[in-house]
């Protein structure tokens, strides 16, 4: 669910199953100007990618139906794969290696240090959209 529609903002798709997550992560970023779409599972996310203009991705890792790289995976394949910032509870080697391997901008550990995912998402905004609020379409 869309939270706001003003144009020129950076929109991230925040895909967890916790509803109180949801309301945590938009809180730090709505007053910052970021607009926020909620789903809480891989294919509610898919879903959203689909019909959305999305920015950037928070995903975890181990959602019903289809986990974070599953959802990377299938995004690749519709050509619509916005930045990945995959939020998993064990980082282990076969993890890293497999989201190093699909592109994943980030891995973070969760539980998530908020200052973490901020800063994954302004290395984001300055990589792929010139340190600038991208157009929303």
């Amino acid at each position: 669910m869309v939270q706001t529609n003003l144009p020129n903002r950076l929109t991230v798709l925040l895909a967890n199953e916790q509803e109180g997550w949801h309301q945590t992560v938009r809180g730090l970023l709505e007053p910052q100007g970021v607009q926020t779409v909620a789903a809480r599972s891989g294919r509610e996310a898919l879903e959203l990618i689909e019909s959305t203009p999305v920015h950037v991705a928070v995903l975890d890792a181990q959602m019903p139906q289809l986990g974070g790289l599953q959802v990377v995976r299938m995004m690749r394949e519709m050509r619509k794969a916005p930045p990945a910032i995959l939020l998993a509870p064990d980082l282990t080697t076969h993890l890293l290696r497999e989201a190093l391997g699909m592109h994943v901008f980030s891995v973070l550990s969760k539980p998530v240090d908020f200052n973490l995912l901020l800063d994954a998402l302004a290395r984001v905004l300055r990589r792929y959209h010139q340190g600038q609020w991208p157009d929303v379409k």
